[in-house]
């Protein structure tokens, strides 16, 4: 019987890596996303998994934070659409984990790195192929580094493609990759046949627990149809975006044919408007003979 539980809906993933109860399971995650840079011996989750957390009926964002052997920062978070601003968001979260800690009278010298790591449902950077990305404070020409204190990491899973045959995953990344997009669908001996890491049993063992404890498996449920109301909002305003981009299109052709100006309010306007508009100019094109 397979799994059932998609570890990309934010209770399973924060149950999955912001527990205190599975430390393991995060000091694994970070050190296969990060590929030994920085290396983490240890790790301390400072917001760990609450279920009051998932009571409401808001797409919050529901991330971990955490804090290593050495002090620094981390802040791992699921994301399962991308909207716009995605990219400042990003930057902004971790620069202010970086901030933050300044109190009045502290150093500077006194500052943690802070580093943001993002599992993304979606493709931010579709000009290259590499699913895991790492953005520091760099010089390109020439190379040099201004600082490794503030760290956007990605994992683009859809970039990720799994093997199609059975042969076990022995790359880190790609085990994370694999587990994040095959967990649900997949029976639990198959999957831990698969990954090498003996972590992932236990991984697949938090999965198994919400499928099998009633008060979970409901909170989950009521998570997933969330997310999915959700990207279908996201999906429908986007069509709506393009359609409005291609009617305004269209009244500016129309405008262009009557040597009319385009007025102050063109950009607010909305798709209804954009359409009352089309239908009066076409009217007046043909009053004129026009086309």
């Amino acid at each position: 019987m397979n799994i059932g539980i998609d570890p990309k809906v934010d209770f399973a993933f924060k149950k999955l890596l912001g527990s205190r109860e599975h430390p393991e399971i995060t000091l694994h995650f970070l050190n296969s996303v990060l590929a030994g840079d920085p290396v983490i011996e240890s790790v301390e989750i400072l917001n760990p998994f609450n279920e009051k957390d998932f009571d409401d009926d808001k797409l919050s964002i529901l991330d971990v934070k955490a804090t290593d052997d050495r002090g620094r920062l981390l802040d791992i978070e699921m994301q399962t659409s991308l909207p716009g601003e995605l990219a400042n968001r990003l930057i902004y979260y971790a620069a202010s984990q970086y901030v933050g800690q300044l109190r009045e009278g502290d150093r500077y010298g006194s500052l943690m790195p802070s580093l943001g790591i993002s599992v993304l449902n979606g493709v931010l950077f579709p000009q290259v192929p590499e699913f895991c990305l790492d953005f520091r404070m760099r010089c390109q020409n020439p190379e040099l580094t201004l600082s490794d204190a503030l760290q956007v990491h990605l994992l683009e899973l859809p970039k990720y493609t799994p093997p199609s045959d059975n042969t076990v995953i022995d790359d880190p990344r790609e085990q994370w990759a694999y587990f994040f997009r095959r967990a649900a669908t997949l029976e639990r001996e198959e999957l831990i046949s698969r990954l090498a890491a003996p972590i992932f049993t236990e991984a697949t063992r938090v999965l198994e627990m919400i499928s099998k404890t009633p008060e979970d498996r409901e909170i989950y449920e009521s998570r997933l149809k969330l997310q999915r109301d959700e990207q279908s909002r996201l999906e429908a305003a986007e069509a709506r975006g393009e359609a409005r981009g291609e009617a305004r299109g269209r009244v500016r052709m129309l405008e262009g044919l009557l040597g009319l100006d385009t007025p102050a309010n063109f950009d607010s306007l909305t798709l209804e408007e954009l359409a009352s508009r089309e239908q009066s100019l076409q009217r007046q094109l043909r009053e004129r003979g026009i086309g």
